[in-house]
């Protein structure tokens, strides 16, 4: 795929941040952004097993979405301190999103700051990722369109971004949030999808400590190369457009589209499936 590496600072001030990326909306890595924070050297998988061992935590793997799955509801649970050992222990397909640092263990919440880079961001929803070696996301994008800082830490996560104005070429699926779930974006098959090919993305490969800043409404693809976790940090999007559609997507968009698995069961997600193919090919033959 045509991928441009995402640019890469060391460190960066405010103005420059504001002026270079959050502007023209590109995304940066910033690899040196939180050496001062005691979570740059106490968090790992260990210590996240020392502190929220006995929590039960949501499980998500990557089967295609089902008519009978509620929206964001999880595949399997466990323990903390159980998905941690299984993470150390061999390849799995299991994650987990959207766990709430504040309301899940406050203690964690001393180990950070909120940076400064010219955003106001929303205290109240630190959210964590967690992914075993090789389990990767589906290519999709915030539903609240928001900017995005995407902390990492332990191990190696590959990321690979679209602008929003890739979309017509990525076989998004209608009244959703996600691209096609059979395109394998690291190796993708172009006889099948061949919008793909003028597709223009971003990759990068974060390690411990740097900062993936996304733009808002950014498509994104991620994938755990060694086990590890995420710290996503987020503010409003500041277009207009951007902000009316994120609130569309929370209050009408995700509503509809539950109301209609109800009513039509399989056959509402296999219409999805078939349509993001038919609108893809007549976007691009335009």
């Amino acid at each position: 795929m045509k991928l441009a590496a995402i640019p890469r600072v060391s460190t960066i001030t405010k103005e420059d941040f504001l002026e270079h990326y959050f502007k023209p909306q590109k995304p940066v890595v910033i690899e040196r952004a939180i050496e001062n924070w005691p979570a740059f050297e106490k968090w790992n998988l260990d210590y996240i097993r020392e502190v929220a061992g006995d929590k039960e935590v949501p499980l998500y793997d990557d089967r295609p979405v089902n008519h009978e799955d509620g929206f964001n509801e999880p595949h399997a649970k466990m323990k903390m301190s159980e998905y941690v050992d299984l993470l150390k222990s061999k390849p799995t397909k299991y994650r987990i999103f959207l766990w709430n640092v504040l309301r899940e263990v406050p203690l964690l919440q001393q180990d950070y700051e909120f940076p400064d880079f010219g955003l106001t961001l929303k205290k109240k929803l630190p959210m964590l990722f967690f992914g075993g070696r090789d389990s990767y996301t589906f290519m999709h994008y915030d539903i609240d369109m928001s900017n995005i800082f995407h902390f990492h830490f332990e191990g190696k996560k590959e990321c690979i971004l679209f602008a929003p104005s890739e979309t017509k070429h990525l076989y998004k699926v209608p009244h959703s949030l996600i691209t096609h779930e059979s395109i394998d974006f690291e190796n993708p098959d172009y006889d099948k999808w061949p919008a793909l090919q003028s597709a223009n993305g971003f990759k990068t490969e974060l390690n411990h400590g740097e900062v993936l800043y996304m733009p808002e409404g950014y498509w994104h693809y991620m994938k755990y190369k060694t086990p590890g976790f995420s710290m996503s940090l987020r503010s409003w999007p500041k277009n207009p457009i951007n902000f009316a559609e994120g609130l569309y997507n929370v209050f009408i968009m995700r509503n509809f589209d539950i109301l209609m698995r109800k009513i039509q069961g399989q056959k509402w997600i296999d219409r999805k499936n078939k349509k993001a193919i038919e609108r893809t090919a007549k976007m691009v033959s335009k």
